[in-house]
């Protein structure tokens, strides 16, 4: 018979949680949007996977790149609903205010998440593209992980300048 008993924590601290987790979900979300968007479709510099990356790509190989990178923002806007969803759930709590450095400090650490993620794995270990591949695209890449600990640190020093009591989950920020 166990002696341990539940982790008992009180409503500002259930809710500060929840906000940290919707911001990083949120920040997930809206950074996989923002790279598809903009590398993806507006720049054109790369895809999910690079099927038609090649001099002798073929329509069924550019249809195949839509598909993934369809599918990609997909999942990228499931997180980002995830993400307003779990902070939709924190305030109907009733538990705080919204801490006002908490969130946006936390989105921030989720989309550095996601270029650190999705550079390492898709950029160096899988090598299914780069940032912006040919000459130089090293450099992008490392550029790229380079903007994802900027976001980390900056979202996570944002979330510590926050007020003591909106750090507490007690008041708003």
């Amino acid at each position: 018979m166990s002696t341990a008993r539940p982790l008992d924590l009180d409503t500002p601290t259930r809710t500060l949680r929840a906000v940290k987790t919707a911001g990083v979900l949120f920040g997930l979300g809206a950074g996989g949007l923002i790279d598809g968007i903009l590398f993806h479709q507006l720049l054109q510099w790369h895809h999910l996977i690079c099927f038609s990356c090649h001099p002798g790509a073929t329509i069924d190989d550019v249809r195949r790149n839509i598909l993934a990178d369809g599918l990609f923002s997909a999942v990228a806007f499931g997180l980002t609903v995830a993400g307003v969803s779990k902070l939709w759930g924190a305030l109907r709590s009733g538990g705080a205010l919204l801490p006002g450095r908490i969130l946006p400090g936390a989105a921030a650490v989720g989309w550095g998440l996601f270029n650190l993620v999705e550079g390492v794995i898709d950029h160096h270990l899988l090598q299914i593209h780069h940032v912006r591949p040919g000459p130089g695209q090293l450099g992008w890449d490392l550029a790229f992980l380079a903007s994802g600990v900027l976001l980390v640190l900056g979202g996570l020093r944002l979330m510590r300048a926050a007020p003591r009591g909106a750090r507490a989950g007690l008041s708003a920020g």
